[in-house]
């Protein structure tokens, strides 16, 4: 209950702030730095070494990387159909093709699952959302923007982010059955704790809602494949077709859920591609997704998938 109530007083407080200017234009910028390369690197240090390695760690990988291959699919289909500008189905595609792991994913899984389902979380959010982002992601965004960037570029930015460096670390500890001291961890339990009130204080003060134009319609579409249609994808591959069960799967299926990720959605703004649509996906689909997770976590419950 106390994280549910942290949940929405954070959002508020990040609302709150904006509306009142007590908090610096582009504030946000500085928190989510702090919470991209310190926190989550804390928490992959924190928590990889102690995850058991077995065939279902597969399942929350390989979300993200199905989002962003089947976005792709979707909206190459649908914006022929609609006659979509090449701009206008790479928004789409980026936006909706990324699941907000992080931000919105840590503290709703905390909520439901504690401490134990924020390893799974960094499977997702690790070798699945970022390195997904940071290759397919950018990759999208540079040709349907007409950029370039080559592949030694995209490696490099790879190699250099420190929350990959840190999951790199945290996997060979893992591998290698080795244990941070107790006071070491400790520490990565302390600045890993940052995440959850830092993130949401963020999203808080970037949420804005913009008046619907000509985004009505890619947006409709945007936010259904992402909060209904996807997850929807998800939830037969893996408990029908595929018969997973246990508490990584429940929490891989409600991370196929989330909200558009926010830095996908930054990235998709900075080539040109439809920065107000991309605000509108951000703005629209985080307060949508608390409902609609709530609506697929109780799908779960109900039809006698829960284990918890």
């Amino acid at each position: 209950m106390s994280n549910l109530i942290l949940l929405f007083l954070c959002l508020f407080l990040g609302i709150f702030l904006r509306k009142t200017k007590l908090f610096p234009e582009n504030g946000h910028l500085a928190l989510n730095s702090f919470v991209i390369n310190i926190s989550l690197s804390a928490l992959s240090l924190y928590y990889i070494p102690k995850i058991i390695l077995n065939f279902q760690v597969i399942f929350p990988v390989m979300v993200p990387w199905l989002n962003i291959f089947l976005a792709f699919l979707f909206f190459t289909f649908l914006g022929k159909k609609m006659k979509w500008s090449k701009t206008l189905i790479g928004a789409l595609i980026i936006c909706a093709g990324f699941g907000n792991t992080s931000f919105v994913g840590i503290p709703f899984i905390q909520s439901l699952y504690g401490e134990s389902g924020l390893k799974t979380v960094m499977l997702v959010d690790q070798p699945g959302s970022f390195v997904a982002l940071s290759t397919l992601g950018i990759t999208f965004a540079n040709f349907y923007s007409g950029g370039k960037n080559s592949v030694p570029d995209i490696l490099k930015k790879i190699l250099k982010f420190p929350p990959f460096i840190a999951f790199l670390v945290a996997v060979l500890l893992n591998l290698m059955s080795i244990q941070f001291p107790l006071v070491i961890d400790d520490v990565f339990a302390k600045l890993g704790a940052t995440t959850v009130p830092l993130a949401l204080v963020s999203v808080g003060s970037q949420l804005k809602w913009q008046k619907l134009e000509e985004e009505q319609k890619p947006l409709f579409w945007g936010l259904l494949f992402k909060l209904i249609l996807f997850p929807a994808v998800i939830f037969v591959l893996y408990f029908i077709l595929l018969k997973q069960r246990g508490e990584m799967i429940e929490i891989a299926f409600l991370e196929s859920a989330m909200a558009p990720m926010i830095t996908a959605a930054i990235i998709a703004s900075t080539h040109k591609l439809e920065p107000k649509l991309c605000n509108l996906m951000i703005g629209i689909g985080i307060p949508l997704s608390l409902v609609t997770l709530t609506l697929w976590y109780l799908l779960m419950k109900y039809s006698g998938l829960l284990m918890i």
